[in-house]
């Protein structure tokens, strides 16, 4: 993958046990979850939330895995 994505122990643990191709599917997930959810990334309660899904998504660990209803999509009228 090259260089660590973040500057601690989870980057390096991704840049050396997480494929480049997960990790683009992992930022495609991301963006939909601050999306579905309105997550304002300076926040840090969204961020321990999107750390908890990363976890979950690239590694298997833990409760993050965020729930998409895309039952709607398409039919949001503003």
């Amino acid at each position: 993958m090259g260089a660590p994505p973040f500057p601690d122990d989870l980057g390096t643990r991704i840049a050396e046990t997480i494929c480049s191709a997960c990790w683009e599917e992992w930022k495609q997930r991301q963006m939909v979850i601050i999306n579905h959810y309105g997550l304002n990334v300076r926040d840090p309660k969204a961020r321990e939330f999107l750390i908890a899904n990363l976890k979950s998504h690239l590694f298997g660990e833990g409760e993050g895995g965020a729930e998409i209803d895309d039952s709607k999509e398409g039919s949001v009228e503003w």
